[in-house]
């Protein structure tokens, strides 16, 4: 192993059946923008998928889906900057092919991410039809210094001929959103009003549009010059062309005069600027001015490089026995995501991130496996994702008073508005059929919205921002949670009832056309903690703060006297000695493991197969990810032990090993935050499968072999999960158990 290997993800040889997988794992991005590692200048059929994302911009339709109208918003796929392609020129031209990976035979193909300076680095040596050897590498960089700029660098070398190299630089908007299959109902086009001009004495195109819907303005700007290698400067005498000033494929065309063995460098500088932080009016010009006076490439190049130092510099180190290259992977594309210019951005937490489109771009629950590490050590980073939150307490408060309920009700899945963005018809893919999505019945995010608050004030410190608004964060979620158990009180105990667990399966009783589920044990606990951290909160807070929020929140001055009340009579389900999924789950029949087992190679999405087979989870006793063991995640079983004695139940670890022991046969483990949940859990047990899990969890993108999804997205939240399982060496990571909530 080479002394720099943890901080190089390469790959030896063009493998068109892994380009996707290749593409999502070696993505850069800023914080602000991500673009795939697509090949530039190949198109997006099979196997290249061309993406580019701006954290936050989405897209918002309207479609007619089995009867119903469907209003989905969407991230939306952004001009394709990195558009370069080049061919060796004869006299005619116009008979020679476009160098192409799919195309021209390769002699070699070397692709190298290089984590310590966040540049992508691709080595391709092509021989065409008429035996011209090029070898050509592309470098290529998304500005961590300055989160609008980026850099594309292609130097060509003719290894056996001479004559011209044709260079084509474009930005390319014909780009579609259509990487995800099952999508396609919902539209591909996302981008509109194109509009590009060009200033080919300088070698700048500038290109323009609309996200669909939203309005949002995006703006782009590319300046490529061929650069004498030996004095990088411009090259004087080499032809800049205008080409295809249509409005969606601006480009340069460049014709360089080539020998054997010298090299061409070609630099292209992209600016891309967005409504989402400055003013709409004449965006396409100012991207034009921006790139006219960015810094010179090495210059550019250097400050970003300087920019990952200083990210590393407060990175903490991997445990001894973790296996550091991967480790330093997983660091990468969360400090990328959520780089410290996400600050101010309102742009959340994206489960896939900025690197594909399954999930369309939405936002779930996933910061809560983030913030806790976030606090620890980017700490401004952490606050930003909570201000995300923050920022759409108006909509949760109107999702609330839409059902009757005090307080604010966040949505499952959320995007630019805050509203519920939970498309409510899925495709299953193995059926063809539509089925209806309850998801949006998952309230429990509301509590994981709380308990991130609550990590991050707990982990940073940070008293003023508790005061200031994570407070209001956490009344208003309990305030929600009291409204909504006290419409179900039995004289003895309150319910929560039509919700739906973290597990997914489950999202109605057997034969029961009614969703939701009454009283899943992990949001029932949860809640009332909830209610009784406001509660705490709420004694706490110095008395013009409980004044104001009184006033601001028009509560009645005994409100927060029910919340004890309703936390201690929260009812939480049992059967058979352990603690129950739901109400009613240990009257589900035994699902037939061994029998699928047998005919299905992959259980992971049971959910789906069942549906094909005219079956549902509803009716069994399976589970697809943690939900009653998730209590195990955000309590250490010390916590739970006594947030279950709080609501007068008695219990002592055997009750949760009996729990853990019952549920872990029968999970199929169909989320990739399985794995990092079940390790902490089983860790804090001292299970032996606790370290086979916390393994599993650090290779859940790296090692596709388990179909998860990777080449659509990296999975942001489980990549999280497992950082936390890997940094101290211990399957718990980060805080210790017997202090993870107090």
């Amino acid at each position: 192993m080479s002394r720099d290997s943890e901080w190089v993800w390469e790959y030896e040889g063009y493998r068109p059946d892994e380009e996707g997988v290749r593409e999502t794992l070696c993505v850069l991005g800023n914080g602000v923008f991500g673009v795939r590692a697509a090949v530039p200048g190949e198109g997006s059929g099979a196997p290249h998928y061309r993406g580019s994302y701006a954290a936050g911009c989405y897209s918002r339709s309207s479609v007619r889906i089995e009867g119903h109208t469907v209003h989905c918003e969407a991230m939306a796929n952004l001009p394709d900057w990195l558009w370069t392609r080049l061919r060796p020129c004869s006299q005619d031209e116009a008979d020679e092919p476009w160098l192409s990976v799919d195309r021209t035979e390769l002699l070699r193909y070397r692709l190298e991410l290089d984590l310590r300076r966040g540049g992508l680095t691709r080595l391709i040596r092509y021989r065409d039809r008429r035996g011209r050897q090029t070898r050509v590498v592309q470098r290529v960089l998304l500005s961590m210094d300055d989160p609008t700029l980026a850099l594309v660098k292609t130097t060509v070398t003719a290894e056996n001929w001479h004559g011209i190299l044709q260079v084509e630089s474009s930005l390319d908007g014909s780009v579609t959103n259509s990487q995800v299959d099952r999508y396609s109902a919902f539209g591909e086009q996302y981008l509109t009003d194109f509009h590009s001009a060009g200033q080919a004495d300088r070698g700048i195109v500038l290109m323009g549009c609309r996200t669909l819907g939203t309005g949002v303005s995006v703006a782009l700007a590319a300046a490529t010059h061929a650069l004498d290698v030996r004095n990088s400067v411009p090259t004087p005498g080499r032809s800049h062309d205008a080409k295809n000033t249509c409005p969606r494929r601006p480009g340069t065309v460049l014709h360089l005069s080539v020998v054997p063995g010298r090299d061409v460098e070609v630099v292209k500088t992209v600016t891309l600027l967005t409504s989402r932080t400055l003013s709409p009016k004449r965006l396409a010009e100012r991207a034009a001015v921006r790139v006219a006076s960015a810094p010179h490439p090495s210059e550019l190049t250097a400050r970003h490089e300087a920019a990952w130092r200083k990210l590393w510099s407060r990175s903490p180190q991997p445990s001894s026995t973790v296996p550091k290259q991967g480790y330093r992977l997983h660091q990468f594309h969360l400090l990328q995501t959520l780089s410290p210019h996400i600050t101010g951005l309102d742009a959340g937490f994206p489960a896939r991130g900025l690197h594909g489109e399954e999930y369309q771009g939405r936002i779930f629950w996933d910061e809560l496996f983030a913030v806790p590490w976030l606090s620890l050590h980017w700490p401004r980073t952490a606050r930003a994702l909570l201000d995300y939150r923050y920022r759409r307490l108006p909509a949760a408060r109107a999702a609330a008073a839409a059902t009757g309920l005090k307080g604010a009700l966040y949505p499952w899945q959320s995007a630019a508005s805050g509203s519920e963005a939970t498309v409510p018809l899925v495709l299953n893919p193995l059926s063809g059929r539509w089925t209806a999505d309850h998801s949006a019945l998952q309230r429990h995010i509301n509590s994981a919205i709380a308990y991130s608050v609550h990590q991050y004030v707990r982990l940073s410190g940070d008293l003023p921002y508790l005061h200031a608004r994570g407070a209001e964060v956490i009344i208003e979620t309990a305030r929600m949670w009291a409204s909504t158990a006290a419409r179900h009180f039995d004289g003895r105990r309150y319910h929560i009832v039509g919700v739906m667990g973290p597990d997914e399966y489950h999202d109605a009783y057997p034969g029961n056309a009614v969703p939701g589920l009454r009283d899943n044990a992990y949001t029932n606990v949860t809640a009332a903690w909830t209610l009784q951290l406001a509660h705490r909160l709420w004694h706490r807070l110095p008395a013009p703060q409980r004044e104001r929020l009184t006033g601001l929140l028009s509560m009645t001055p005994d409100e927060p006297q029910s919340w004890p009340e309703i936390s201690h009579r929260l009812y939480v389900p049992f059967h058979d000695g352990v603690i129950s999924q739901f109400d009613g789950y240990g009257e589900l029949a035994e699902f037939d493991w061994n029998g699928y087992r047998s005919r299905y190679r992959d259980l992971r999405r049971l959910d789906r197969i069942l549906e094909r087979e005219g079956d549902h989870p509803n009716r069994y006793r399976l589970s697809k990810q943690a939900d009653a063991l998730m209590l195990g995640y955000v309590f250490s079983p010390k916590e739970l032990l006594a947030m279950l004695q709080h609501m007068g139940y008695s219990g002592d670890i055997d009750l949760w090993q009996r729990t853990v022991a019952h549920y872990l046969p029968r999970t199929t483990h169909g989320s990739t935050l399985s794995a990092a949940v079940h390790a902490h859990v089983l860790g804090d047990l001292g299970h032996p499968a606790a370290a086979a899990f916390a393994r599993r969890a650090l290779r859940v993108d790296t090692d596709d072999t388990e179909r998860t999804g990777t080449p659509y997205g990296i999975h942001l939240g489980a990549m999280a999960a497992a950082l936390r399982l890997a940094t101290d060496g211990t399957t718990q990571g980060g805080p210790r158990p017997t202090d993870r909530n107090t």
